[in-house]
């Protein structure tokens, strides 16, 4: 009976390894560092589309970024449409970056994580949030804050949580 057991020690023991790898839970730490699950980003890890955070403080408008000037910031990679928006954004990322990793804040308040258009946002209190589209966009400032209350309150739970998986 005990010859049985040691073979199956073994397969449980390779079982483990190559659960631990392909998940990533520490032993090749760069695979866990691989996947991104609470930034919307692109295929590249390209955040907003590749749009400038800081212009939607500064201009009050979406402006696309360039690939001269780049930041990185929690595993993504930011555009800026100029060197000094570059500069204002590498000062206080957490300022700058999009709410929710830059999920749709009224998918996020309904606990899901929805993709973005860049063009529908909203600045609330010093803080950028982005929507699904315009449409949505025009239901989320019908109720703001109770959309961000409950946003900020799901977000904490589903951050880490893959989208394809809410």
């Amino acid at each position: 009976m005990l010859s049985i057991f040691k073979g199956t020690k073994s397969l449980a023991a390779a079982a483990v390894i190559v659960a631990f790898t392909a998940t990533g839970c520490g032993i090749i730490p760069t695979q866990a560092d691989s996947v991104i699950t609470s930034v919307n980003v692109s295929d590249s890890k390209l955040a907003i589309k590749g749009y400038d955070p800081v212009a939607y403080f500064t201009e009050s408008k979406a402006v696309q970024g360039v690939s001269a000037h780049t930041a990185q910031y929690q595993g993504a990679t930011y555009l800026f449409s100029s060197a000094s928006n570059k500069a204002m954004f590498e000062g206080n990322p957490a300022k700058y970056a999009p709410q929710y990793g830059g999920y749709c804040a009224f998918g996020v308040s309904k606990e899901k994580k929805f993709d973005i258009d860049p063009e529908a946002f909203a600045v609330v209190d010093g803080k950028l949030y982005l929507n699904l589209n315009k449409k949505v966009q025009s239901r989320w400032v019908l109720n703001t804050e109770e959309l961000i209350s409950d946003a900020n309150e799901y977000w904490a739970v589903i951050a880490d949580t893959p989208a394809e998986s809410l």
